[in-house]
């Protein structure tokens, strides 16, 4: 059983890489740039951070970023890095454990690249939060669907509709057989779409809905703010019989994250929005496989992770092992697992390649323009992504599937990528 905290690195720099993780062990636990006299054999026994493995790998012809020791267009070496910290230096502070395996890590002059991989916990982090408390199961429960990816949407325009108008825009949607339907990371609470007469007017219809048909789809409401701001409207929701919040992490951070998970009787969809400047540069920053970690802890239920072919810089493959991560199980004792969301320009072409890639379908699949733009209207541009799944799950291609199921057929002809 992992006694100490883990976390992997990718490593970059001029001089020897053994040295440069001597550095980042004593950044981020007792030493500093120079030696002094508090820092005792004793305490560094107790304290000091240990660097348990090293991998050195190709070496490059020039920096990757500014401001390291390294000669412009001087050589670098990279590497893994594997280093531990005794869980007695944070005990199972989470806020603790970021600035523990980030840090002044990202700043130090003596690399010219520098990424965190993944991290590894304690089991005593475990029983210290509750993790997701609805996940997979208890988001099928409250959507009405038991097998199969919950189809979803995104209410575009991004911000612009009036309350009255986003509500009559669920309505069609619902009208459609949607399962899960989010409000844009944009649209939180702004004077032309209060979100107190949003979700009373959007839920008005939701009700009704219900009522008529004896389903009821799931609406991510955009809670996004302070945290007593978060909280108040957690509640407006919850009293309405809203059955999903959302929150954008970057936004509210692990602080705020957590007071509103620690306070919500409904799912938290959390949203990764400003995740580029987190990840995009190769050499900078963070893994998904890492920082998700954090997020499923401080109890997110459902986690985004792109989508394949998607609009965005990140490639499929990176996609795929991101979801991959949201269904891996963190500890034997508390699984922690979210429901990974696929969003970002799909449409019924990703189905099948998303299926097997996953090889799951505990997922929402998240399609605005791909639902919303159908030829035949949303009702045809649900039943088309649907119908895709359905082929996909039952290893039939799309194209023979299509022949006999006349919304996929025009899907696949209005999307051709």
């Amino acid at each position: 059983m992992l006694e100490r905290i883990e976390a992997d690195y990718l490593i970059e720099t001029p001089g020897a890489p053994e040295k440069a993780a001597d550095v980042m062990a004593g950044e981020q636990s007792s030493g500093t740039f120079a030696p002094i006299p508090g820092e005792t054999v004793e305490l560094k026994a107790r304290s000091a951070a240990r660097v348990e493995a090293l991998e050195l790998l190709e070496e490059v012809a020039s920096p990757s970023l500014p401001g390291s020791i390294a000669a412009p267009g001087s050589a670098c070496r990279r590497a893994r890095v594997i280093l531990s910290w005794p869980l007695d230096n944070i005990g199972t502070d989470l806020i603790g454990l970021m600035a523990t395996v980030s840090g002044n890590l990202f700043e130090l002059k003596q690399f010219s690249g520098l990424r965190i991989l993944d991290i590894r916990l304690p089991e005593a982090f475990a029983a210290a939060y509750d993790g997701p408390k609805f996940g997979i199961s208890g988001t099928r429960s409250l959507a009405g669907v038991d097998a199969g990816p919950l189809i979803g949407t995104i209410i575009k325009p991004s911000v612009g509709l009036s309350a009255a108008e986003t509500a009559a825009a669920v309505a069609e949607l619902l009208e459609a057989g949607i399962d899960f339907i989010k409000d844009d990371e944009l649209q939180a609470d702004g004077w032309y779409c209060p979100f107190d007469e949003r979700v009373k007017a959007v839920m008005q219809v939701i009700r009704s809905h219900s009522q008529r048909t004896g389903r009821k789809a799931m609406f991510a409401f955009n809670v996004t703010g302070e945290v007593d701001q978060m909280r108040r409207r957690h509640d407006l929701v919850l009293a309405e019989g809203g059955t999903c919040v959302m929150a954008s992490l970057n936004s509210v951070g692990l602080s705020g994250l957590l007071g509103l998970t620690r306070h919500s009787q409904l799912p938290i969809h959390g949203h990764r929005n400003g995740w580029g400047y987190l990840s995009r540069a190769p050499m900078l920053g963070w893994s998904y496989i890492a920082w998700q970690k954090f997020w499923r802890l401080a109890g997110v239920d459902h986690m985004h992770c792109n989508g394949l072919s998607n609009k965005f810089a990140e490639p499929d493959e990176s996609v795929i092992a991101s979801a991959r991560e949201c269904l891996t199980p963190m500890f034997d004792s508390k699984p922690c697992m979210a429901m990974p969301v696929f969003s970002s320009g799909q449409t019924v072409h990703q189905a099948q390649d998303t299926y097997q890639a996953l090889g799951s379908a505990d997922l929402i699949h998240a399609a605005g323009g791909g639902i919303m733009a159908h030829p035949g209207g949303p009702a045809a541009g649900v039943a088309g992504l649907r119908q895709a799944w359905d082929a996909a799950m039952a290893g039939i291609p799309a194209g023979d599937y299509a022949l006999d199921h006349p919304e996929l057929a025009a899907a696949l002809k209005a999307f051709q990528k």
